[in-house]
């Protein structure tokens, strides 16, 4: 697996050697990518990313050794701040939000055809959330369904410009740390005005706060 200069690094953990050699294969065959390293388990992978610095990892969540959302806990408890793709058999109406909610930046069923993986790798790397059409239309009319999303869509509106712009990067599935190098502050800035949003919107956690975000951004957007 070669790593070739200026190109994004991709790190693969999936349980079938058979699936990650096809995905490497596909990956190294862009011009802007190639996969610098894999795992068919989570044993030791901690340390192998933290050695390869890979920009992006594909992540299977049905492992052997671990529940592969149990696996973004390992991540955050090594301040590891890279994004994830999963990719999955199982049906994206069951796992695709349960993913979001974890700490990914996309889903895609494997059986998805190979541009549609390469499509998702590309815009997770451009900093944007990726999921199918068809699940965020379903996430939409979640949004659009529920009395309290609604609530907390007008409560929008009291949010400052600086509030405002850093609640879509959030929807657009920028980290703290990416936020707080694109605006020139600190994370700490950009985490207290994240506690700010989260009370003007009358959300309890992190993890509603990027929910709705995305619904927010998805829904402004018309996607």
């Amino acid at each position: 697996m070669a790593n070739p200069i200026n190109k994004y690094r991709i790190f693969i953990i999936d349980d079938h050697p058979v699936v990650i050699r096809g995905l490497s294969n596909l990956i190294d065959q862009e011009k802007e990518l190639c996969v610098c390293g894999s795992s068919v388990d989570t044993k030791d992978v901690i340390d192998e990313i933290k050695k390869l610095k890979p920009d992006l990892i594909i992540l299977d969540i049905s492992l052997k050794d671990l529940n592969g959302l149990e696996f973004f806990k390992e991540l955050k408890n090594n301040a590891l701040e890279i994004p994830v793709l999963v990719l999955s058999m199982h049906d994206e109406n069951l796992y695709a939000e349960r993913s979001l909610h974890a700490g990914a930046r996309g889903f895609i069923m494997k059986q998805e055809a190979p541009e549609k993986v390469i499509l998702a790798i590309q815009e997770i790397l451009k900093g944007n959330i990726y999921l199918s059409d068809k699940m965020k239309k379903i996430i939409i009319e979640q949004f659009a369904s529920q009395d309290i999303k609604k609530n907390n869509f007008s409560g929008i509106k009291t949010l400052s410009e600086r509030e405002l712009e850093i609640f879509e990067m959030i929807g657009k599935g920028l980290s703290s740390r990416q936020i707080a190098e694109s605006m020139f502050l600190s994370i700490k800035t950009i985490e207290t005005y994240r506690a700010r949003i989260k009370t003007k919107l009358n959300l309890s956690s992190s993890n509603e706060l990027l929910q709705f975000a995305i619904q927010w951004v998805h829904a402004v957007s018309g996607d």
